[in-house]
C-alpha cells in the first residue's frame, strides 16, 4: 500500500572509482555517486522513482529489512534512506511526456507560418475539450 514516507536501508559501496548503491528490498534500484553527497542524493531520487513506479504498477511494497539483520564487507556502510513521496508524486504528475501525432501537411505548412506552439495549443484544446484546468 502506498505510504508518504518510506525508509529503506542502502548498502553504499565505496570503491575507488565511487559509490554504488544497492537496496536489498528493491531489486534493480542501482543508483550510484562519487562523493557521498552525491550518493545520497541519487539514493534519495532513485528509491522515490523505484517505488514511484512499483506504486504505479500496483506492485506490492515490500517491508523494509532491519539494519541490524544486513551484514557488510569492510568496503561497505548501511545507510537508511528516507524518500517523501507527496511533491515527488505531484512532480511526476506533472512532466512533460511526449507524444507522437500526425497532421496533413497543407496544416503543418500553415501553422508553422503562423509560428504556432504546437505544445501549447495541444494542451490547451485538450483542457479545453476535457473541461479541465491546470492541476496543482
Amino acid at each position: 500500500m502506498a505510504q508518504d514516507r518510506y525508509m529503506y536501508p542502502a548498502i553504499f559501496i565505496y570503491a575507488d572509482d565511487g559509490i554504488s548503491i544497492e537496496f536489498p528490498d528493491l531489486p534493480g534500484c542501482l543508483p550510484c555517486g562519487h562523493t557521498t553527497e552525491e550518493a545520497m542524493k541519487n539514493a534519495r531520487e532513485a528509491m522515490a522513482l523505484h517505488l514511484y513506479g512499483m506504486e504505479e504498477d500496483g506492485d506490492p511494497i515490500p517491508e523494509p529489512t532491519p539494519i541490524n539483520k544486513l551484514q557488510v564487507a569492510e568496503n561497505q556502510v548501511v545507510v537508511l534512506v528516507e524518500a517523501w513521496m507527496p511533491p515527488f508524486r505531484d512532480e511526476m504528475e506533472q512532466r512533460a511526456v511526449k507524444k507522437t501525432l500526425s497532421i496533413p501537411k497543407w496544416l503543418d505548412d500553415l501553422a508553422q507560418e503562423q509560428h504556432v506552439n504546437f505544445s501549447h495549443l495541444l494542451q490547451d484544446a485538450l483542457k479545453e475539450y476535457l473541461g479541465v484546468k491546470d492541476r496543482g
